[in-house]
């Protein structure tokens, strides 16, 4: 089968397509046959050597496949033809046929397309977790969202106002801006050309509630000034890169929080709670609800074009493999 290759860390020119055995399901185990493998900003981390934990090449990228399922493992309850959706355990996804534990598959919600829905698992339990299960999001309370034009942030927004959140989202154009808006963002920030901090104080009495960080860097240490006393801060990656290292006497005079929240590590250490909205956000994608933004689909044969328009932030939602 066809598959992606990371043959070095480094640049997109250690992504290889190569030929290599197809493999094949172990006991509580399916091969699903992959139609859209998303793109997360983890893949670029992972091929950078950034990512703690990572794989070591040579290895195939991607943590979330959706496709149909070709062939189980023993003691599977699953048929072949059932299309679903996935996280891959480390890496995998970027081929045309991946291996997924039976226990973390989850049905295709009505009316997505295979593209769509190859957007659901990470970002949409990553927005749904750091929100709620870590951030403890309350209606009525504020959120500055950075990135919310992308793919975790656009499913952050949108989960955020049906919560009834107040909601501030940073983006890098106008376009994406305006994509954020139309999500539920009520003030829509071009980091570039504006200071979100005082963007923030000037709409809130004292800062808002909670923050959600994927960026990193001077964000991370920047947005505790955006943060209220007793406020708190979810990070969930470092997209620009550089970890956030925020003050802890800030944190120490402001009374506030910096949560961690890694998708990966949560379900292995806890799978249930990384899980459990897992039906809720299904039936709030099947009602209309909530729409995962799908940017657009690069053919396999051009994953470092799809690796550079998401590098240089190019994209707005989900972007995805086809193999």
């Amino acid at each position: 089968m066809r598959a992606v290759q990371v043959t070095e860390f480094g640049d997109r020119d250690g992504l290889e397509v190569t030929d290599v055995e197809t493999p094949e399901p172990d006991a509580g185990e399916v091969r699903i046959e992959v139609k859209a493998a998303g793109i997360n900003f983890a893949d670029i981390m992972q091929r950078r050597g950034h990512y703690q934990g990572g794989p070591t090449p040579p290895y195939t990228p991607g943590l979330e496949v959706a496709g149909v399922i070709d062939a189980v493992g023993d003691g599977v309850g699953r048929e072949v033809g059932d299309e679903v959706v996935t996280m891959v355990d480390g890496a995998g996804g970027y081929a045309e046929y991946a291996i997924g534990d039976a226990m973390g598959l989850f049905d295709i919600p009505e009316g997505l397309s295979f593209e769509a829905a190859a957007g659901f698992p990470v970002q949409y339990l990553t927005a749904q977790n750091c929100l709620h299960e870590w951030g403890g999001l309350e209606a009525g309370e504020s959120v500055l969202i950075h990135a919310a034009a992308g793919g975790v942030g656009t499913a952050a927004v949108q989960i955020a106002r049906e919560a009834g959140a107040t909601i501030f989202g940073t983006a890098s154009t106008q376009e994406k801006l305006d994509k954020a808006a139309s999500l539920g963002a009520d003030y829509t920030i071009n980091y570039e050309e504006d200071d979100f901090v005082e963007v923030v104080k000037e709409n809130t009495d004292y800062g808002v509630d909670m923050v959600l960080d994927g960026v990193g860097g001077e964000t991370t240490e920047r947005s505790l000034d955006a943060l209220k006393e007793f406020g708190r801060m979810v990070v969930y990656g470092a997209a620009s890169g550089t970890p956030g290292r925020p003050s802890t006497d800030e944190l120490l005079f402001g009374n506030q929080k910096v949560i961690g929240y890694h998708l990966g590590r949560g379900l292995q250490r806890k799978p249930m709670k990384v899980l459990e909205s897992v039906n809720e956000l299904s039936d709030m994608l099947a009602e209309g609800k909530l729409e995962v933004q799908f940017d657009r689909a690069f053919d396999i044969e051009d994953v470092a074009d799809a690796h550079e328009y998401v590098e240089s932030r190019q994209s707005m939602g989900k972007v995805v493999i086809t193999p």
